[in-house]
């Protein structure tokens, strides 16, 4: 039964939220399920986030909001686009103390530690999120065709990238310095994002 808002709220809530996306992914996950699980009203939730895009990067423990990133994304237009999006997914798991935290939260949740077969685990929340809340209103903002496919590919590509270099530590990849990195990826993103290269 839902309770009304107490000091242990935002605790409970950020617990529950973690858990849900997680264990469902960002797409599955409700904002009333995440109420239900901390036993409280969707309200308080709703009274403490704007919406499930801020409570999933409150949960996550993200460095920063991608979402407030999408105006210095679009700003400058298409050229250069895929390097921003680049440096900004790397952004959100650069931190060491932020995978740790990913890390125990869905072994936690999970009944194990880390390991190279589930550690897609705890990406795929990331990579969902990023893709609907940011790489699809990037794209559509900026006019791409088919941005919701070519979002998906993006998003894909990203998802092994960061997996390899910062989760699974697979050499090369992950001792090269961020910028060579960015340098071999972004132009793969860019050419997904180019509206005069039709998909396949």
């Amino acid at each position: 039964m839902a309770t009304t808002p107490n000091s242990g709220d935002l605790g409970g809530v950020i617990k529950a939220a973690r858990e849900a996306f997680l264990a469902s992914g960002y797409a599955r996950t409700t904002v009333k399920s995440i109420a239900a699980a901390a036993g409280v009203a969707p309200t308080v939730i709703t009274n403490l986030y704007n919406n499930k895009e801020a409570l999933f990067a409150a949960a996550m423990a993200l460095p920063f909001d991608p979402q407030r990133a999408i105006p210095a994304l679009v700003a400058p237009g298409i050229d250069g686009l895929g390097e921003r999006i680049v440096r900004s997914t790397f952004q959100l798991v650069a931190d060491e103390s932020v995978r740790t935290d990913l890390g125990k939260a869905a072994g936690m949740v999970q009944g194990t530690t880390i390991s190279g077969v589930d550690v897609f685990g705890v990406i795929k929340p990331l990579s969902d999120y990023f893709q609907t809340a940011v790489i699809d209103r990037v794209l559509v903002a900026v006019g791409i065709p088919d941005a919701r496919l070519r979002g998906a590919l993006i998003s894909a590509y990203l998802s092994g990238i960061i997996a390899y270099r910062y989760f699974l530590k697979v050499e090369p990849l992950s001792s090269l310095p961020e910028d060579q990195v960015v340098a071999m990826v972004a132009p793969v993103i860019q050419n997904l994002i180019d509206p005069t290269k039709p998909l396949p």
